[in-house]
């Protein structure tokens, strides 16, 4: 690699100033000849190089090259028409194009000069300009994508950070190279139409010099400076064609291991049938009669000798990778018995019509979809999800998806890929044309609608979204309501350590205090099961020290920590208006529910009569129902004392009602209570 040191930067800048000289200087006939040589050798240079390239961005400074080299040849254009206008004579290697390679006719070169300039402007540059228009949009669109990618494979552990800067690094320059080459790709088309103009100058103006201040006849004028013209425009038209080339090799060349020319020859020879069969038809041609036998014949021999090489190659390939007799007849090594105990927390398993939503291939973006979850919910609410799982069950219905926790299934659902579903929010009143259904997430009605229907659906009031939304949005309610069930004694210790790194004089205080794992999991358990955020670790475990001395039971614990978190859980409940909306309960039945307690071995129990404690379920139903109707949430406000044990009555039969106390709310938040319960016969 020739190396110029840090003079590199002084060379090009000494190079462009001279290319801006040659645009005012006029330039002797031998210096033309040598930069006009200059300008092949760098354009063949490039194109070689374009063809070693195995990635675009090995070639960065490409977009940056070209408009130096787009200058370059205009330049060289105006030194020579400054030659041919003013001496009629422009150098040797202008007259060599004029004379030998369209042997003095310049009808004849005219003609080659304007298809060579149709070939560019039409055909290559136009074709890379749009490649290149194409491929700055897509890797723009795709560079969400990418990032969210990157961003799984580190939350799995699957890469370093430095990794991933890397990685974001090449994402960010594709972008900047696809841009600048897509800006980079107009040069080229104005370049084309700079000739045709230059050219026709030449001719009209040589013409003019000719007759009127030379004398010379019109023909022999014509002869002269179209000669010249014709040369001039062959020796700058053919390297702008060159780089024209390379520009869409480099613009078209996909990620590979290897260059386009092995590439190619090991792609075109990997099917020696299509190579047979063009042989046996240029050998057929070979006795049409009227068509030439021996250039048919000669070729058709050699298409078949590369047929028959490249058959014997591919089958010696296909015999390697073949696998041995006895290794096929063993049948696939066999797992030990240890990797059948793992259990996996959290899987997703979906029929096979679902698969197109996990394949990065096909578009399908659910795993990335997956790892912005569990950043969200780590976010949210405080607890590391463990990686989940997806794999395909062919005993699934295609279109079925199953959530599986601790490897028993929790819920399922049914997705329509090639349909929308539209969401009715509760405010929607009119139907609309599609398969009835309910979201699984929230149990809302809801329709599988064609595509084409999507804008009438959201005039109507209806949340449109597609599949894989409503099976992330599903598990992410999942995982919200089996929270208490994910974090596992692990987890805690984890997330203890994490903290420790923020606050470890309140990790040493309650470690000191002989507090196992076992009571601070069974605490976030049931501050998570109530869907209260355990991301204020800090406030949880002073309250846990605070405490620890008095009672060692969690239950009554989370209650304390419920207190001190009681600000979060303010905000976690508030409307739009800064208000929560409850139902309350009576006193007297407040009263006759206190009555009811009774001290047990496994703790304080409601020993309400069974017609009573039926009765105050039913009525709890009836208020729930009566506020989800009014658009508000359901909420039950009870006083600090009965609130535990009231929420264990309610739990198993609306484990989604949320029980407030006092203890719960800031005093400046404002509680509008929609109803009052009363038990029935109660005295």
């Amino acid at each position: 690699m020739l190396k110029l040191g840090k003079s590199a930067d002084l060379y090009f800048a000494i190079g462009v100033i001279g290319i801006v000289a040659v645009l005012i200087i006029p330039l002797p006939a031998a210096m033309l000849d040598f930069l006009l040589a200059f300008n092949i050798t760098l354009s063949v240079t490039v194109l070689l190089a374009t063809m070693y390239v195995t990635k675009p961005l090995q070639m960065s400074v490409f977009p940056g090259m070209l408009l130096i080299l787009t200058l370059l040849r205009l330049s060289l254009n105006v030194a020579s028409t400054r030659l041919i206008l003013g001496e009629a004579y422009a150098g040797e290697v202008i007259t060599a194009f004029g004379n030998f390679v369209v042997k003095g006719n310049y009808v004849v070169g005219f003609i080659i000069f304007l298809i060579l300039v149709i070939i560019q402007f039409v055909v290559i540059t136009k074709g890379a300009g749009r490649i290149s228009e194409v491929a700055a949009r897509f890797t723009l669109d795709a560079m969400p994508g990418k990032q969210m990618a990157i961003d799984a494979d580190l939350n799995a552990g699957l890469i370093s950070d430095e990794e991933a800067k890397t990685r974001r690094l090449t994402i960010a320059q594709e972008a900047d190279f696809y841009g600048a080459m897509d800006g980079a790709s107009k040069f080229v088309r104005g370049d084309a139409v700079a000739g045709i103009l230059i050219a026709i100058i030449n001719v009209v103006g040589g013409l003019i010099i000719g007759v009127l201040q030379h004398g010379m006849p019109l023909a022999e004028a014509a002869q002269t400076y179209l000669l010249l013209t014709v040369g001039d425009g062959l020796v700058t038209q053919i390297p702008a064609l060159v780089i024209s080339v390379a520009s869409g090799l480099l613009v078209t060349r996909a990620a590979s291991e290897d260059n386009i020319g092995v590439d190619m020859s090991r792609q075109l020879t990997a099917y020696p049938r299509a190579i047979a069969v063009a042989a046996a038809m240029l050998v057929i041609f070979s006795f049409v009669p009227g068509m030439p036998t021996v250039p048919f014949m000669f070729l058709g021999t050699l298409a078949g000798a590369a047929a028959a090489i490249s058959s014997r190659q591919h089958k010696r390939l296909l015999a390697a990778a073949a696998v041995p007799e006895e290794t096929a007849k063993a049948g696939p090594p066999e797992e030990p018995p240890e990797s059948f105990l793992r259990l996996d927390i959290l899987e997703v398993e979906i029929g096979y019509g679902l698969i197109p939503i996990v394949d990065s291939a096909s578009g399908g973006d659910l795993l990335d979809r997956v790892a912005i979850i569990r950043r969200q919910l780590a976010g949210e609410i405080g607890i590391l999800v463990p990686p989940i799982r997806i794999r395909d069950n062919v005993q699934l219905a295609p279109s079925a998806y199953e959530f599986k926790l601790k490897g028993v299934t929790v819920a399922q659902g049914e997705l329509m890929m090639s349909h929308l579903l539209a969401i009715n929010p509760g405010t929607a009143t009119e139907v609309i044309d599609g398969i009835p259904t309910v979201e699984p997430a929230f149990n809302l009605r809801a329709f599988w609608i064609s595509p084409v229907h999507r804008e009438l659906a959201e005039l109507r009031g209806y949340t449109v979204v597609e599949p894989v939304a409503v099976l992330s949005t599903h598990l992410t309610e999942i995982i919200r309501t089996y929270a208490a069930e994910i974090i596992q004694r692990q987890d805690v210790q984890t997330l203890l350590d994490h903290h420790k790194q923020d606050a470890p004089g309140i990790i040493e205080e309650v470690l000191g205090k002989t507090v196992t794992l076992g009571p601070i999991q069974r605490i976030l358990q049931n501050l998570l099961k109530e869907r209260v955020p355990i991301k204020d670790m800090p406030t949880i475990l002073e309250t846990i020290s605070d405490y620890w001395v008095i009672t060692k039971d969690p239950d009554i614990l989370s209650e304390y920590a419920r207190r001190a978190l009681k600000r979060n859980i303010t905000e976690l409940y508030k409307n739009e208006q800064g208000e929560i909306h409850v139902f309350t309960i009576g006193p007297l039945t407040e009263r006759r529910v206190a009555e009811s307690i009774q001290q047990t071995p496994a703790g304080l129990q409601l020993a309400l009569a069974p017609e009573e404690q039926e009765d105050f379920l039913m009525q709890v139903g009836r208020f729930m129902e009566a506020m989800r109707l009014k658009g508000e949430q359901p909420i039950l406000f009870v006083a600090p004392n009965l609130r535990l044990l009231i929420r264990r009555i309610i739990e198993p039969r609306y484990p989604s009602l949320i029980v407030l106390s006092y203890n719960d709310l800031t005093s400046d938040c404002p509680i509008v209570a929609e109803g009052t319960l009363e038990l029935h016969h109660v005295d």
